[in-house]
């Protein structure tokens, strides 16, 4: 059987370099050889969470070159550049009910996991496979994924042109966050940063305002910019081991408005629905991306970086090869490195 060279969590702390099979084309499928692939901020959160090895590679934010297609895929596709919608649309069966209205990831009948982008290879779905510019950069082409997330976020709280959006946190998913609702029409996005550089990258991508994550200067911000009211939209992208910034979230957002939650918190933790409730807030969950108004939040996170609108490859702050996967984990750990996102080129 032919192998590859794949990276895996090891248990105990560290990513390791092991020949793995070569995965398998299938009638329906594509084997992709991976360019680029970001390291996600759950990359780090699940691998503290883990008391086993992996089985399979993990990354999703995924990019590459199609160099196998199954005997039911279009030969177009052979050699095309593309952006890989691996958790839900590169696995999902297309004729569920979740599957007829667009919203992959909730398919019912999943293709099982063969392992993710930090390989040589990886396996999926045609259907997931989405073309990117000759003139996008394997950098760009892995940032599709994230803008994506936001953009999601984004279009589930409903925002419309003119409106005031806080995002909390300016991590990967809240840098994207800001360029998704700049480009879709944001009159003011105020953000909260914890490390310089992100702050820096939050002004860049367009944030009005950009405050520390703790005190009030935050909400007093948003509050003079809407003559108290507060944001219509409010994106919480931080989740992870605390709660603070949902109470943040109903704190700067004001009557009717809206929260999406797009952090994953990573225990549960009291919550006082009591406030939102008198003040009608909405709070509305977001998971990864989907059909809606008829376009893939994938389609539009493209056409945005390349027509410049979310000119977000400034993020990349550091990049490695596959065999340097160890150095890029440390180095997203690390944010005294100056690390905003970190990916894995080959």
């Amino acid at each position: 059987m032919t192998t590859m060279t794949a990276a895996f969590f090891d248990g105990k702390g560290k990513m390791e370099l092991r020949d793995h099979p070569k995965p398998v084309v299938g009638p329906e499928d594509i084997i992709l050889n991976v360019k680029a692939t970001g390291i996600c901020g759950s990359d780090l959160q699940m691998n503290m969470d883990k008391d086993a090895p992996d089985k399979l590679p993990v990354g999703h934010e995924v990019a590459g070159i199609i160099e196998e297609i199954g005997e039911n895929v279009d030969p177009k596709l052979l050699g095309q550049r593309v952006a890989v919608e691996i958790i839900g649309h590169g696995r999902a069966c297309t004729t569920c009910w979740y599957c007829r209205q667009g919203q992959f990831k909730l398919c019912t009948n999943m293709a099982p996991p063969e392992g993710g982008g930090f390989a040589e290879f990886m396996k999926r779905k045609a259907i997931g496979c989405y073309r990117v510019p000759d003139s996008m950069s394997w950098e760009e082409a892995a940032l599709v994924e994230p803008l994506a997330v936001s953009i999601h976020g984004v279009r589930r709280g409903d925002m419309k042109g003119g409106e005031v959006v806080a995002v909390l946190g300016s991590g990967t998913i809240g840098l994207t966050a800001i360029a998704a609702a700049k480009a879709l029409g944001a009159e003011k996005v105020f953000a909260t940063a914890r490390y310089e550089q992100q702050a820096t990258l939050a002004k860049q991508l367009g944030a009005d305002g950009v405050l520390p994550d703790d005190g009030p200067a935050f909400w007093e911000t948003i509050a003079d910019a809407t003559d108290g009211r507060g944001a219509d939209v409010t994106i919480e992208t931080v989740g992870g081991y605390q709660s603070a910034t949902m109470h943040q979230a109903v704190t700067v957002t004001r009557d009717q408005g809206r929260i999406v939650v797009i952090g994953g918190f990573r225990r549960p933790f009291e919550f006082n629905f009591l406030t939102p409730m008198i003040s009608e807030q909405s709070i509305i969950f977001s998971s990864c991306y989907a059909v809606l108004e008829g376009r893939h939040d994938y389609e539009l996170a493209i056409d945005m970086i390349a027509s410049g609108k979310a000119p977000i490859e400034q993020m990349v702050t550091h990049t490695y090869g596959l065999d340097q996967i160890q150095q890029g984990f440390e180095t997203s750990y690390d944010k005294s490195t100056g690390a905003v996102k970190v990916q894995i080129l080959q």
